[in-house]
């Protein structure tokens, strides 16, 4: 039997010291640990495919949440099933050892609350992505309202195009002597152009 960890932050810039400190209190190696920085949306991400392939029957993973492991309800739960299950593998979840698959079970009755406990907890993580989501759209919509762009800011045009524009519009200079003139590429040039035509 041996013990694995898996960390999920939804971004690079999210820091995962706090998973990886409980997992190392837990007593898991630092190379026994998994860590993706991607959305919880499914389970299409590198290192958790790769700690998949690596679990033997009667191995454990561990996790410091169940929405660490991920924010689908219906692909939370196939993936739990497929793992204990298929697998043969133990899920142990720091904050909720209730779920900890590995416990003695009271028979039936216990199986009964761990799964309902399990779809509950499954339906929150996703919940919870949805309303994650629902606040970042207001977020933009509101900051949008209020004048702010999102995405690279435009570059201006520097100050000799519109003396090569009117040139290269005049016809006394081809395209690409414009762009020169400009200091622009000559896609970027000819792009301005158009945009300048069409005002």
């Amino acid at each position: 039997m041996k013990k694995y960890g898996y960390i999920r932050v939804s971004s690079k810039d999210q820091n995962p010291d706090r998973q990886y400190e409980a997992l190392r209190q837990y007593g898991i190696r630092k190379a026994d640990i998994f860590i993706d920085r991607l959305s919880g949306k499914d389970f299409n991400r590198p290192e958790y495919l790769n700690l998949v392939k690596k679990l033997r029957k009667g191995d454990v993973l561990v996790i410091k949440s169940i929405d660490r492991l991920g924010r689908n309800y219906e692909e939370i739960i196939e993936q739990w099933r497929y793992l204990c299950r298929t697998k043969e593998v133990d899920i142990e979840v720091i904050e909720f050892p209730l779920l900890n698959t590995n416990q003695s079970r009271d028979g039936l009755k216990g199986v009964f609350i761990s799964d309902i406990t399990l779809q509950i907890m499954a339906y929150l993580a996703q919940t919870e992505r949805e309303f994650i989501r629902t606040r970042q759209a207001e977020g933009i919509a509101i900051a949008k309202a209020k004048g702010v762009h999102f995405g690279n800011k435009r570059k201006t045009e520097p100050d000799s195009f519109e003396e090569s524009y009117a040139l290269w519009k005049a016809g006394k200079i081809n395209t690409r002597e414009a762009a020169e003139r400009a200091g622009m590429s000559h896609s970027t040039f000819y792009r301005r152009c158009r945009e300048c035509q069409r005002k």
